[in-house]
């Protein structure tokens, strides 16, 4: 089973995540952030995972300790959940919301890094700061030790491209954590 559970618990935020990377898209995310909420349930559904989240965060603040905080834990429950198994390792996906045309692709290489391009306009979606978008995905992809690129190719409503990206990390995960056999997909012979 490659699954993990994990939380972290700081002076700002307690999250709770357990990770199923072999499950059928069940969804149970409660960030006290309704737009996250949707985020991470899109991306849940479109991976192919379970995923459970509970975060409680000082929200009075603002969002960015929330946001960060669930990508620092997810990432690791994801790094956790790949184990030492060797996976197909690479993904991408182009994903079209309406107007909007997002664009993901990743490398799970233990060599964490983020080129994000999607220029927001507006501050927020909902009571989520639009900066959020990338410093989730930073977190994530540190954490999980992925490459991961982004880039909103365009669109003109913020909702739509900030979905077209996690639909299209979504996508490029599912692909890229697929069991490769005994072989470890690298000329090192190791990640």
């Amino acid at each position: 089973m490659r699954t993990a559970q994990l939380a972290r618990k700081t002076r700002e935020t307690d999250v709770h995540v357990t990770l199923n990377l072999d499950g059928s898209g069940k969804a149970k995310i409660a960030t006290g952030i309704g737009f996250f909420d949707h985020m991470l349930t899109a991306l849940c559904v479109h991976a192919g995972f379970d995923l459970e989240i509970t975060v409680r965060g000082d929200l009075e603040v603002d969002c960015h300790h929330t946001v960060e905080d669930t990508g620092i834990v997810l990432g690791q429950a994801l790094a956790k959940a790949l184990g030492e198994v060797p996976v197909s390792r690479y993904g991408s996906a182009y994903v079209p919301m309406d107007e909007a045309l997002g664009f993901a692709a990743l490398d799970i290489s233990k060599r964490p890094f983020l080129v994000f391009d999607c220029p927001f306009t507006a501050d927020k979606i909902g009571e989520m700061d639009t900066q959020m978008v990338e410093e989730f995905m930073r977190a994530l992809a540190y954490n999980a030790g992925i490459t991961l690129h982004l880039r909103c190719l365009y669109g003109k409503n913020d909702h739509h491209r900030a979905e077209a990206l996690f639909k299209a990390l979504a996508h490029s995960l599912r692909q890229a954590v697929v069991p490769a056999g005994n072989a470890v997909l690298s000329t090192k012979g190791v990640l």
